[in-house]
Order: C-alpha cells, then structure tokens, then sequence
C-alpha cells in the first residue's frame, strides 16, 4: 500500500503544477501553498496581509538589521543593490505583487493573450497593464523584466500614477521605466529600477502574476514584504518580518543605550560590550521605560530580549 501511495501523491502534485503553470494569474490556494508558514490574515488572492503599522515599523530598520536577522533564519540570498533609485531619499515597505515578464515570441504571446481572455483580464491597452490592474493599498509592484533596458520600460508617468493611485506606494523593476522626470515629479511615487530609456515597451510578454520571481540574486514570492531604500532593497518573507521589526528595534535601542552610557562614562567598554551584569540589565529596563522617542517595545520584549541573550550565551 505504501509503495503506491507516494507515487499516487507525486502525480497529483506534478498534476496540480501543470495546471496552475497555465494559468497567468496564480490562484489563492497556490499563494497560501507558497506562504504557509504565514498564520496570520490574508488578502483575497491569499497573500498574508502584514499589518500597516508592522509596514511602518519596518520604514526604521536598517538594511544591516534586516539582512543580518535573514541570515541567522537561514536566508541567505533576499538582499539586491546597484538601483537607480526615483527618490533616493524615501523610505517604501509594503507587500509585494509579482509580475514575470519574458522575451516575446509568437506562439507563447497568443497563448498568454487566450489565457488572459479567459481569466477575465483586460482587452484594451498594452497587455503590461494586466499586473497593475490587480494592485490594492499598501502593495509593491515587483517585477522581473529580465533587466531589459532599450524597448523594456515597463511604465511610463501614466501607469506610474495609476501604480500609485492604487497602491500609494511605487515599483521595484528589474527592468527599466520611461518618463523618468514625470515620475520624478510624481509626489509619493517612489521606484527602485536598473535602467530608464525614452523607448516605449516592445517584444515583452508577461507570464506569471503572483508566482515566484527572480530579482537578481534574490528569489520573490507573492506576499514577501519589501524594505527599499538607498541602500538597496531586501524582501522578507512574510512570516518572519514582526520578529525581525521587533528584533531589530530592540537591537537599534541596545545599541543607542550603550553610546549613551558609554558617552556618560558610567560603565567600562568591556563591561557594556559583554555579557551584561543584573545592574546592567536593570538599569536598560529603566532608561527603556523612560525612553524620550516614541518606541513600540514593551517591558515583555525587553525582558524576552535579556533572557534570550543569556540564553545564547
């Protein structure tokens, strides 16, 4: 019995990929396959829905903080760099919306063009719109444009500001934009590109909407939650990101508690640096329940955070 049911399994699997590998538009329940460490809410097309305010939290974590905690959970590759960046100087986070986009050839455009008939896509414009069309409040439009340049703008100022009507957030392409001073002047529309090019896009055709993508050295799934700034852009699955908001603020206010002692001269390098003594670690609980700026952590997570260390240690 056994040596037929695991074979039994294994077709239906193959089956169910076959069929989905048709669609254009990845169905809810292959979303929530793709994210099911994910336990929390999600969006109709079954993305987890990462609360706002973690998306807020996330604005004040630092590359550095981001990275280092993917690796420790084993995520070695989530980190892409080298953008020209529309505002350099904004923060975006959101979930992410994935679009895979390839170089056309006849027989797949026409099939791409059927199925997307079929799935109730629209008919009218360019056929790059289709992603857009499915966009909603807080996403990231992440799209995979194999970084084609010349012919491969994947917007232009129009979409950029239906992108961000929808969304009130902005694109991370692997691909490049046109209009790139309109969409400059676009107050709150932010992008993260690999080229901009006055050329309209040509011979492209999109494949996927919410499936795994590649954005250079980093796999994307549909629900990732992205950190972009002007240091580069990491895409955190959806699952870790309120551990890793929580750790790295803990770990931001560590580190502001050691500067200031330090610059007070109240304890020694070695001592701050190290394991803490008890005095230590109360004397952080109360210079963190008196802290001046406004900070989610709680006393809960302070003494989680100490006990953990100790722990590790």
């Amino acid at each position: 019995m056994k040596n037929t049911v695991l074979p039994l399994i294994f077709i239906i699997l193959i089956t169910s990929y076959c069929v989905q590998a048709q669609q254009i538009g990845s169905s809810p329940e292959y979303v929530k396959a793709l994210t099911s460490h994910w336990k929390g809410e999600r969006l109709a097309d079954g993305r987890p829905n990462v609360s706002d305010e973690i998306l807020e939290r996330l604005q004040n974590v630092t590359l550095e903080q981001a990275w280092g905690y993917l690796q420790r959970k084993g995520y070695k590759n989530q980190v892409e760099g080298d953008w020209i960046i529309i505002q350099p100087d904004q923060v975006m986070t959101g979930r992410v919306v994935t679009a895979q986009f390839m170089p056309t050839r006849p027989d797949l455009d026409s099939l791409v063009r059927a199925q997307g008939k079929d799935e109730g896509r629209s008919q009218k414009g360019g056929i790059n719109t289709w992603p857009i069309d499915v966009l909603s409040e807080g996403d990231v439009y992440v799209a995979d444009g194999y970084g084609k340049v010349k012919d491969g703008t994947l917007i232009g100022s129009s979409l950029g500001n239906a992108i961000y009507g929808k969304t009130g957030k902005g694109v991370i392409f692997y691909g490049s934009v046109r209009d790139m001073e309109e969409l400059t002047d676009t107050k709150g529309f932010n992008g993260w590109v690999k080229g901009q090019h006055p050329s309209a896009i040509k011979d492209m055709t999109p494949t996927s909407i919410n499936a795994p993508i590649r954005i250079g050295s980093v796999t994307v799934f549909p629900g990732d939650v992205v950190l972009a700034n002007k240091y580069g852009t990491v895409f955190i699955p959806a699952h870790l990101v309120v551990d890793l908001v929580t750790s790295s603020e803990m770990t931001a206010l560590r580190d502001e508690f050691e500067r200031v002692r330090l610059q007070e001269n109240i304890y020694l390098t070695g001592e701050i640096h190290g394991d803490w003594s008890e005095k230590i670690k109360d004397d952080f609980r109360a210079w963190v329940d008196q802290y001046p700026g406004k900070t989610a952590i709680t006393s809960k997570d302070v003494d989680a955070y100490l006990s953990k260390r100790e722990h590790d240690h």
